[in-house]
């Protein structure tokens, strides 16, 4: 290859014998895709319809949903033309701006999830004030947050590795993750520090929010008669399966970066796969059959469907 392309242009070599399994990785993940935009897309659009769901709790799902399509464009349109090409490149820039939507939008699922744990916590333990406290304004200042701020610290980040020198042109993944630090000619220490800082504001901070959140409205609930725990389990359940099912999303983006050179490459493709494909399929999944009113409204549009 070229020196100079190498100097512009990343190697993308996480996929294993692409060329052979072309068609094997192509129809799957396309089939995925598409799935992941439809489910996700269908309750966005059921959500912004009827005016039922004109509340709080599903403007965040709405959001949330909305994340998970944006988070899954990120990565598969690149990735399905990677897998037709005959070499898998990526400009060091489109890398950068990939790495950056990748942790930005992660970020904001923690936040959305943050805020969801708020607004369940407020009508549980606080119902008499949640009306004045749940406002549009308060709604939409925490939609907001949950995607100014991330992209904000991101966005420093990805400004810090853009200025920093490159000595590899082998990125032993799929896609542009924390994988790329290992590009570069040394380490930063400023990067490092605002990774960890980062870390904690859009990851660590708010799953200590959502579990405190949580186990106050678990200690109500138990206080209270039976229709209010029937009411948090309805609510609270699914948020908790998807805060679970995200921590391991990125419990398996941190264990492949870290572990990556002791990984063999079937292992680091396994996993990588594991972390992009179930989740953004499992939130509509969830919301879809754990909450009552938007099963209702699903249920209704299917069978217009089949009506006609």
């Amino acid at each position: 290859m070229n020196p100079e392309l190498n100097t512009t242009y990343i190697t993308l070599d996480g996929l294993l014998a692409v060329q052979k399994y072309r068609y094997v990785y192509f129809f799957p993940l396309l089939t995925v895709y598409i799935l992941i935009l439809c489910c996700n897309l269908i309750i966005v659009f059921l959500i912004c319809r009827h005016k039922s769901l004109h509340e709080p709790m599903y403007v965040f799902i709405a959001a949330l949903l909305l994340n998970a399509a944006f988070f899954s464009t990120n990565i598969y349109p690149k990735l399905l033309s990677d897998i037709l090409s005959e070499k898998q490149l990526i400009s060091y820039s489109a890398c950068l701006f990939q790495y950056f939507l990748f942790y930005s939008l992660a970020g904001s699922e923690y936040l959305l999830l943050s805020a969801m744990a708020y607004d369940r916590y407020v009508s549980i333990c606080r119902p008499l004030h949640y009306p004045t406290i749940m406002r549009k304004s308060t709604v939409c200042v925490l939609l907001c947050l949950a995607w100014i701020v991330p992209a904000c610290l991101l966005g420093v980040i990805t400004t810090l590795s853009s200025k920093m020198k490159i000595c590899k042109w082998v990125l032993n993944a799929i896609f542009c993750n924390n994988s790329h630090y290992n590009l570069h000619c040394e380490s930063s220490d400023a990067r490092i520090i605002l990774g960890i800082f980062a870390m904690v504001m859009i990851a660590l901070f708010p799953v200590f929010f959502i579990l405190f959140t949580y186990t106050r409205i678990l200690i109500i609930s138990y206080r209270s008669c039976r229709e209010v725990r029937k009411k948090a389990a309805h609510t609270c359940l699914p948020h908790l399966l998807v805060l679970v099912s995200f921590s391991l999303l990125c419990t398996y983006d941190v264990v492949i970066v870290r572990l990556g050179t002791d990984l063999s490459k079937l292992v680091r493709l396994l996993m990588t796969f594991q972390a992009i494909l179930y989740h953004p399929l499992f939130n509509p999944i969830v919301y879809g059959l754990k909450m009552k009113e938007i099963s209702k409204h699903l249920k209704r549009l299917f069978c217009q469907a089949k009506v006609i």
